[in-house]
């Protein structure tokens, strides 16, 4: 079959791999019908060492069940499943608490650390699928299905983002970055029903599906100009809750300065830092809260659906450039380049 592998910085490669077989009872084989590429992918595509290389891609994808192994019992055949980006058992003690990715099942993992599997590929073995693999009640070709990917990590981690920061009809929220990520936390904090949400983004074309999906300012001015405008939309105070949705240093930077005294950041944007300001001025004198992490996606997947099921959002739209397998070298080209938001692979 055909698929992606990263061989360093600004190096993927589609190449024929070996078709995935069944290896453990607990797994399923998934024909991918729909995947993507991540902001995160983008990450490794600006960094990774050729020495680290190949690696499979992709951590998101929609597909069918062609087989399973003799200890699953949820899954046939034929079903349409999605999957979150990291594999757990849904039964753990940390599975049970929302927290599927810190699960302990020895073989629970992120599909990024997964070298042999990726998404961005025709067709993946899915391990712990019962756990995992969440079915649709659609068809593989519903109009429905690029919204429904989204469950698979960017939507998910949108709204956990906007939860863990406490939004709520009270709440005035910025969220920083209008990358797919960040749109995806105004849409969640729309729904959460935050009274004023301003989107930090310079590219005009996001920042107005930022404002469809909910935002009602936008500032596209970084660093110290940027906290000054907030501060300016907020009557100088900043707002109660800041989603860092970036991962750069400069991002979390700027979050310490436009959150209000007592509020929480939130980081859904990967961090590309060890060391960063936590201290007495920046967070502590003010009663300031850090949180974020990398979202529980299967602890929302069926709390989230139904509402993309009967039309009331379609976090779909973030999706502007559509390719198959061949094609994704130059979707991630795309991305990086700013000229596409978000790229939907259809092998």
């Amino acid at each position: 079959m055909r698929a992606a592998l990263m061989y360093g910085a600004g190096d993927v490669r589609v190449e024929d791999v070996a078709d995935p077989v069944i290896k453990h009872p607990t797994d399923a084989l998934v024909r991918v019908t729909a995947a993507a590429v991540c902001g995160s992918d983008l990450h490794l595509f600006n960094s990774l060492s050729p020495t680290a290389g190949p690696l499979r891609m992709g951590h998101e994808f929609v597909g069918v069940v062609e087989d399973t192994g003799s200890e699953v019992t949820t899954l046939k055949r034929g079903d349409l499943v999605v999957s979150p980006f990291a594999i757990s058992d849904n039964t753990c003690e940390f599975c049970r608490e929302g927290l599927h990715t810190s699960c302990t099942h020895p073989e629970a993992n992120y599909w990024d650390f997964k070298p042999d599997e990726g998404a961005q590929a025709e067709a993946i073995r899915v391990t712990l699928a019962d756990g995992s693999l969440v079915k649709l009640p659609v068809a593989a070709d519903s109009a429905l299905i690029p919204s429904l990917l989204t469950l698979a990590d960017v939507y998910c981690t949108g709204h956990s983002a906007a939860v863990l920061g406490g939004v709520n009809e009270h709440t005035r929220v910025t969220v920083i970055g209008d990358g797919a990520a960040g749109l995806m936390a105004v849409l969640s904090a729309k729904l959460l029903g935050a009274e004023q949400i301003i989107l930090m983004g310079r590219h005009p074309d996001r920042t107005n599906l930022g404002r469809e999906f909910g935002a009602t300012d936008i500032v596209a001015a970084r660093g110290a100009e940027g906290i000054e405008a907030v501060r300016e939309l907020t009557g100088g105070q900043g707002t109660q809750v800041v989603i860092e949705a970036v991962g750069h240093l400069p991002a979390y930077e700027q979050a310490v300065g436009v959150v209000r005294a007592g509020g929480i950041i939130s980081r859904i944007g990967v961090p590309q830092y060890e060391e960063a300001p936590i201290g007495m001025a920046s967070l502590f004198m003010r009663n300031v809260r850090l949180t974020g992490g990398l979202a529980p996606v299967r602890a929302y997947i069926e709390e989230l659906m139904p509402a993309i099921l009967n039309g009331t959002i379609e976090p779909g739209k973030i999706f502007d450039t559509t390719t198959d397998v061949d094609g994704v070298p130059a979707g991630y080209q795309s991305m990086a380049d700013r000229q596409s938001l978000k790229v939907l692979v259809k092998p």
